[in-house]
């Protein structure tokens, strides 16, 4: 199958679900359905908007400028070829955050020591610290979290006494945005990516099975994990 053939099959699988997307619309092209689908917050269009404009010159190109059926004016390069396939996969197959943020997440009492918390960072590295009290949740300790108020307790006191703290006592917190969000298992992956882009605080995505913040924890995101 020559390279303009695979091209065209996928971009037409692509045009298909963009029009499902949007309810079977008529007399609707191509390029004006990915600029309204790309409005919509819950769609993943607007992550590949600029290559689905630039790919849709290239089908018209195939298209309407045959020379013959043997014979196209252009032809796709490998590029252009993967890049279709890739979108038409993560529209039509987007990926959930399991199996592929699976791990096992430690949780700890909000009541643990902070010298104690200290330990188990030196010891095992961790550096993201869900909080409970007898099963529920009540916030997300990160080494960012830590080192800012570290810097906090010196700049005040003058000293930092980590003898008498506990680990609640470091929940980060400016009362209107939190450094977490939780989500369900049937989340997308291109929904924590934008999670990530729109939330400045977000240090960290929790999985639970349904998003209930007091769930067993299935797998946790960073944002360099995406």
């Amino acid at each position: 199958m020559k390279a303009s053939e695979t091209f065209l099959n996928s971009f037409n699988r692509v045009e298909k679900w963009l029009r499902e997307a949007l309810g079977n619309p008529k007399n609707i092209g191509f390029s004006e359905m990915v600029r309204r689908l790309s409005r919509n917050r819950d769609s993943q269009v607007k992550i590949f908007q600029d290559d689905l404009l630039q790919l849709a010159q290239l089908r018209n190109a195939i298209v309407h400028e045959k020379i013959g059926d043997d014979f196209v004016i252009a032809e796709p390069n490998e590029w252009a070829v993967a890049r279709i396939q890739e979108i038409e996969h993560e529209l039509t197959m987007p990926e959930k955050v399991l199996p592929r943020f699976k791990k096992k997440v430690t949780g700890f009492e909000r009541e643990l020591p902070l010298m104690k918390l200290m330990e188990i960072i030196a010891k095992k590295r961790y550096s993201q610290f869900p909080l409970y009290n007898k099963g529920k949740f009540q916030g997300l300790i990160t080494l960012r979290g830590i080192g800012f108020w570290l810097a906090t307790e010196a700049t005040e006191k003058g000293y930092v006494d980590l003898h008498h703290h506990k680990a609640c006592d470091l929940i980060f917190s400016n009362g209107k945005t939190a450094n977490y969000q939780f989500v369900s298992a049937d989340t997308f992956v291109f929904q924590v990516e934008k999670m990530f882009k729109e939330i400045s605080t977000l240090e960290a995505v929790l999985i639970t099975d349904d998003g209930n913040p007091d769930g067993n924890l299935l797998g946790i995101i960073r944002p360099k994990d995406v």
